[in-house]
């Protein structure tokens, strides 16, 4: 069985890549990396190295999809990073569920058999925008599954601990930052997951008899939960200062982030977050990832130490 990754070059594909090729859980002769970057790039060389076909995949040209995909079983389809066509409360198939809609419709017309699509640690439904496109695609995935059309697997990956300053009131500065007092629109329990321990569950799931997971909708998310309240504790003890959490009405969010330089599309968007956050959307009670790492003597990272290794 063939499979076809697409987004291999970014932060999640790259990771399920790698923890594909380290674990030896695919032959690279079955494996087939798509990507809209320059072939020729140095980042390939390793897959080069192994062999492993690379072919152009541009959400834009459905075209490069279809032979991108052509002679592949199944299809690893990464949700597309352009966020930006989300925003403004974008109407359907025009937010990022459009890319998401050429990649499977290109893999129909390949002939792939299998889809698995990485979705997000939300609810379903959600009051985070940041899911619409997710939500929307899980549906159009689920419609082409009732009809025969294609196996479906949607796998919702959890919050990255790696992104916690993006939820933490875009604390991107890290070590640079000044700020005592942090500015968000709300705050609960949230499953934090290293992306390595997300890649390994999600290349056990894609290497697994394609039977084994078809059908199936599941969070590959550790169960532990940190609020914002605890990562502003743990900033405050790894930098020796401390750090107060302020929580103001998503408006108030809105505007204090806008003014100080941040699109205001782009906050509007963001903040419904925490109302998803209030609700306890990304309190994941599901098992599965933590099986498969005990499987593998593994056990879940702890948020505590990506944040005291990117604050260091």
């Amino acid at each position: 069985m063939t499979i076809a990754l697409i987004s291999a070059t970014g932060k999640l594909g790259g990771a399920v890549l790698s923890a594909i090729l380290e674990n030896e859980l695919i032959d690279p002769k079955d494996l087939v990396v798509c990507t809209s970057s320059d072939l020729s790039d140095s980042r390939f060389d390793r897959l080069r190295s192994q062999s492993i076909p690379l072919r152009q995949a541009n959400f834009d040209d459905p075209s490069s999809l279809v032979e991108a995909y052509k002679g592949c079983d199944k299809l690893f389809l990464v949700s597309t990073p352009r966020i930006e066509m989300d925003y403004n409360d974008a109407p359907l198939w025009q937010g990022r569920e459009k890319h998401h809609r050429a990649a499977i419709d290109a893999a129909l017309e390949a002939g792939v058999q299998h889809i698995y699509y990485t979705s997000l640690g939300f609810g379903n439904p959600s009051k985070a925008s940041v899911m619409r496109a997710h939500i929307r695609t899980e549906k159009y995935l689920h419609d082409l599954e009732r009809e025969s059309r294609v196996r479906i697997t949607i796998i919702r990956e959890g919050l990255y601990n790696e992104s916690w300053p993006l939820y933490f009131g875009y604390y991107f500065g890290l070590m640079n930052e000044t700020r005592r007092e942090v500015v968000v629109a709300g705050d609960g329990p949230i499953s934090w997951t290293s992306i390595p321990d997300m890649a390994f569950g999600t290349a056990k799931v894609l290497a697994a008899p394609s039977q084994e997971w078809s059908g199936k909708s599941f969070h590959l998310s550790q169960k532990k939960t940190r609020t914002l309240h605890d990562i502003a504790d743990i900033v405050s003890k790894v930098r020796g200062e401390g750090i107060r959490l302020k929580i103001v009405s998503r408006k108030d969010y809105e505007d204090f982030y806008a003014e100080r330089g941040t699109e205001r599309a782009s906050v509007e968007w963001w903040s419904s977050t925490y109302d998803a956050l209030e609700d306890g959307e990304c309190c994941i009670s599901d098992p599965t990832l933590e099986d498969l790492l005990e499987d593998a003597g593994r056990s879940p990272k702890p948020l505590e130490e990506t944040i005291a290794e990117m604050l260091k």
